[in-house]
Protein backbone atom coordinates (compact mmCIF):
# COMPACT_ATOMS: atom_id res chain seq x y z
CA UNK A 1 0.00 0.00 0.00
CA UNK A 2 2.93 2.25 0.78
CA UNK A 3 4.25 1.60 -2.71
CA UNK A 4 0.88 2.64 -4.17
CA UNK A 5 1.09 5.97 -2.36
CA UNK A 6 4.64 6.51 -3.61
CA UNK A 7 3.60 5.51 -7.13
CA UNK A 8 0.61 7.87 -7.07
CA UNK A 9 2.88 10.70 -5.96
CA UNK A 10 5.36 9.95 -8.75
CA UNK A 11 2.64 9.71 -11.37
CA UNK A 12 1.04 12.96 -10.20
CA UNK A 13 4.34 14.85 -10.22
CA UNK A 14 5.13 13.51 -13.71
CA UNK A 15 1.76 14.60 -15.08
CA UNK A 16 2.08 18.02 -13.42
CA UNK A 17 5.53 18.53 -14.89
CA UNK A 18 4.32 17.66 -18.38
CA UNK A 19 1.26 19.90 -18.16
CA UNK A 20 3.34 22.80 -16.78
CA UNK A 21 5.49 22.71 -19.92
CA UNK A 22 2.54 22.59 -22.33
CA UNK A 23 2.25 26.34 -22.89
CA UNK A 24 5.78 26.68 -24.30
CA UNK A 25 6.28 23.29 -25.90
CA UNK A 26 7.54 23.00 -29.48
CA UNK A 27 8.46 19.94 -31.51
CA UNK A 28 11.75 19.39 -29.70
CA UNK A 29 10.09 19.85 -26.34
CA UNK A 30 7.39 17.39 -27.39
CA UNK A 31 10.08 14.81 -28.17
CA UNK A 32 11.74 15.47 -24.82
CA UNK A 33 8.42 15.24 -22.98
CA UNK A 34 7.57 11.96 -24.73
CA UNK A 35 10.96 10.53 -23.81
CA UNK A 36 10.58 11.64 -20.21
CA UNK A 37 7.06 10.20 -19.99
CA UNK A 38 8.26 6.88 -21.45
CA UNK A 39 11.16 6.73 -19.00
CA UNK A 40 8.87 7.45 -16.06
CA UNK A 41 6.39 4.88 -17.34
CA UNK A 42 9.16 2.25 -17.37
CA UNK A 43 10.03 3.09 -13.76
CA UNK A 44 6.38 2.98 -12.75
CA UNK A 45 5.99 -0.49 -14.28
CA UNK A 46 8.96 -1.70 -12.25
CA UNK A 47 7.32 -0.40 -9.08
CA UNK A 48 4.07 -2.08 -10.06
CA UNK A 49 5.89 -5.41 -10.57
CA UNK A 50 6.95 -5.32 -6.92
CA UNK A 51 3.34 -5.49 -5.78
CA UNK A 52 2.63 -8.92 -4.25
CA UNK A 53 -1.11 -8.91 -4.92
CA UNK A 54 -1.95 -9.53 -8.61
CA UNK A 55 -5.11 -7.38 -8.52
CA UNK A 56 -3.18 -4.47 -7.00
CA UNK A 57 -0.38 -5.00 -9.52
CA UNK A 58 -2.81 -4.90 -12.47
CA UNK A 59 -4.52 -1.77 -11.16
CA UNK A 60 -1.13 -0.14 -10.69
CA UNK A 61 -0.18 -0.93 -14.32
CA UNK A 62 -3.50 0.43 -15.61
CA UNK A 63 -3.00 3.67 -13.66
CA UNK A 64 0.56 4.04 -14.91
CA UNK A 65 -0.55 3.48 -18.51
CA UNK A 66 -3.41 5.99 -18.18
CA UNK A 67 -1.08 8.69 -16.84
CA UNK A 68 1.43 7.94 -19.62
CA UNK A 69 -1.28 8.26 -22.30
CA UNK A 70 -2.58 11.50 -20.77
CA UNK A 71 0.94 12.95 -20.74
CA UNK A 72 1.43 12.13 -24.43
CA UNK A 73 -1.97 13.54 -25.39
CA UNK A 74 -1.29 16.77 -23.48
CA UNK A 75 2.11 17.09 -25.16
CA UNK A 76 0.57 16.63 -28.63
CA UNK A 77 -2.14 19.21 -27.95
CA UNK A 78 0.36 21.77 -26.66
CA UNK A 79 2.66 21.18 -29.62
CA UNK A 80 -0.20 21.68 -32.10
CA UNK A 81 -1.28 24.91 -30.39
CA UNK A 82 2.28 26.24 -30.41
CA UNK A 83 2.64 25.48 -34.12
CA UNK A 84 -0.65 27.26 -34.85
CA UNK A 85 0.36 30.27 -32.75
CA UNK A 86 3.73 30.37 -34.51
CA UNK A 87 2.07 30.32 -37.92
CA UNK A 88 -0.25 33.18 -36.94
CA UNK A 89 2.70 35.26 -35.71
CA UNK A 90 4.52 34.69 -38.98
CA UNK A 91 1.59 35.97 -41.03
CA UNK A 92 2.04 39.63 -42.04
CA UNK A 93 -0.39 42.18 -40.64
CA UNK A 94 -2.89 43.34 -43.27
CA UNK A 95 -2.37 47.11 -43.36
CA UNK A 96 -5.66 47.66 -45.24
CA UNK A 97 -7.79 45.37 -43.05
CA UNK A 98 -9.70 46.52 -39.99
CA UNK A 99 -12.86 46.43 -37.92
CA UNK A 100 -15.70 48.94 -37.59
CA UNK A 101 -15.62 50.34 -34.05
CA UNK A 102 -18.16 53.16 -34.36
CA UNK A 103 -20.98 54.36 -36.62
CA UNK A 104 -22.53 57.83 -36.27
CA UNK A 105 -25.28 59.56 -38.27
CA UNK A 106 -25.29 63.37 -38.34
CA UNK A 107 -27.05 66.16 -40.22
CA UNK A 108 -24.89 68.10 -42.68
CA UNK A 109 -26.14 71.63 -43.33
CA UNK A 110 -26.47 72.51 -47.00
CA UNK A 111 -24.73 75.44 -48.64
CA UNK A 112 -26.76 78.53 -49.43
CA UNK A 113 -26.49 80.20 -52.82
CA UNK A 114 -27.05 83.71 -54.15
CA UNK A 115 -30.49 82.64 -55.30
CA UNK A 116 -31.69 82.16 -51.71
CA UNK A 117 -30.26 85.52 -50.65
CA UNK A 118 -31.83 87.35 -53.59
CA UNK A 119 -35.22 85.67 -53.24
CA UNK A 120 -35.29 86.31 -49.50
CA UNK A 121 -34.19 89.91 -49.99
CA UNK A 122 -36.90 90.60 -52.57
CA UNK A 123 -39.58 89.01 -50.39
CA UNK A 124 -38.39 90.99 -47.34
CA UNK A 125 -38.27 94.23 -49.30
CA UNK A 126 -41.83 93.73 -50.55
CA UNK A 127 -43.07 93.10 -47.03
CA UNK A 128 -41.12 96.03 -45.64
CA UNK A 129 -42.53 98.27 -48.33
CA UNK A 130 -46.02 97.57 -47.00
CA UNK A 131 -45.15 99.18 -43.63
CA UNK A 132 -45.57 102.87 -42.91
CA UNK A 133 -44.90 105.65 -45.35
CA UNK A 134 -42.20 108.07 -46.47
CA UNK A 135 -38.82 107.62 -44.77
CA UNK A 136 -40.23 104.96 -42.46
CA UNK A 137 -41.31 102.93 -45.44
CA UNK A 138 -37.85 103.24 -46.99
CA UNK A 139 -36.23 102.11 -43.76
CA UNK A 140 -38.69 99.22 -43.44
CA UNK A 141 -37.99 98.20 -47.04
CA UNK A 142 -34.23 98.17 -46.43
CA UNK A 143 -34.61 96.29 -43.13
CA UNK A 144 -37.01 93.84 -44.78
CA UNK A 145 -34.58 93.23 -47.64
CA UNK A 146 -31.65 92.58 -45.24
CA UNK A 147 -33.71 90.36 -42.96
CA UNK A 148 -35.27 88.54 -45.90
CA UNK A 149 -31.86 87.92 -47.46
CA UNK A 150 -30.58 86.40 -44.20
CA UNK A 151 -33.73 84.31 -43.75
CA UNK A 152 -33.64 83.15 -47.36
CA UNK A 153 -30.03 82.04 -46.96
CA UNK A 154 -30.82 80.03 -43.80
CA UNK A 155 -33.95 78.47 -45.31
CA UNK A 156 -32.00 77.34 -48.36
CA UNK A 157 -29.28 75.82 -46.14
CA UNK A 158 -31.92 73.90 -44.19
CA UNK A 159 -33.67 72.65 -47.32
CA UNK A 160 -30.40 71.41 -48.77
CA UNK A 161 -29.27 69.67 -45.54
CA UNK A 162 -28.57 65.92 -45.71
CA UNK A 163 -27.63 63.00 -43.48
CA UNK A 164 -24.00 61.85 -43.26
CA UNK A 165 -22.88 58.42 -42.02
CA UNK A 166 -19.45 58.47 -40.37
CA UNK A 167 -17.79 55.06 -39.96
CA UNK A 168 -14.75 54.75 -37.70
CA UNK A 169 -12.40 51.88 -38.57
CA UNK A 170 -9.58 50.52 -36.45
CA UNK A 171 -7.02 48.74 -38.59
CA UNK A 172 -5.20 45.54 -37.63
CA UNK A 173 -2.00 47.57 -37.26
CA UNK A 174 -3.67 49.84 -34.67
CA UNK A 175 -4.37 52.91 -36.85
CA UNK A 176 -7.82 54.52 -36.94
CA UNK A 177 -9.62 56.35 -39.76
CA UNK A 178 -13.04 57.88 -40.40
CA UNK A 179 -15.00 57.34 -43.61
CA UNK A 180 -18.00 59.49 -44.61
CA UNK A 181 -20.98 58.24 -46.64
CA UNK A 182 -23.94 60.14 -48.15
CA UNK A 183 -26.05 56.98 -47.88
CA UNK A 184 -26.33 54.23 -45.27
CA UNK A 185 -23.28 51.97 -45.91
CA UNK A 186 -25.02 49.01 -44.27
CA UNK A 187 -22.19 48.48 -41.80
CA UNK A 188 -22.38 47.79 -38.07
CA UNK A 189 -19.93 48.01 -35.21
CA UNK A 190 -17.76 44.90 -35.24
CA UNK A 191 -17.92 44.30 -39.01
CA UNK A 192 -14.63 43.31 -40.66
CA UNK A 193 -13.71 45.66 -43.50
CA UNK A 194 -10.87 46.49 -45.86
CA UNK A 195 -9.90 49.45 -48.02
CA UNK A 196 -11.37 49.74 -51.50
CA UNK A 197 -10.05 52.82 -53.27
CA UNK A 198 -10.86 55.78 -51.05
CA UNK A 199 -13.65 53.88 -49.27
CA UNK A 200 -14.14 50.57 -47.44
CA UNK A 201 -16.00 47.32 -48.08
CA UNK A 202 -16.77 44.20 -46.06
CA UNK A 203 -14.24 41.37 -46.10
Amino acid sequence: MKKNIILAGILLSTASAVFAQNAQMNKQQYADASKQAASRYTEDKKLCAEESNSATRMQCLRDAKAVYNDALAAAKTASAKNNQAGNQKNQPVCAECGRVIALNVSEKEGEGSALGVIAGGVAGALLGNQVGGGTGRDLATIAGAAGGAMAGHKIEQKVKSAKVWTVTVQYDNGNKQNFHFDQDPGLQSGDLVKNSGSSIVRR
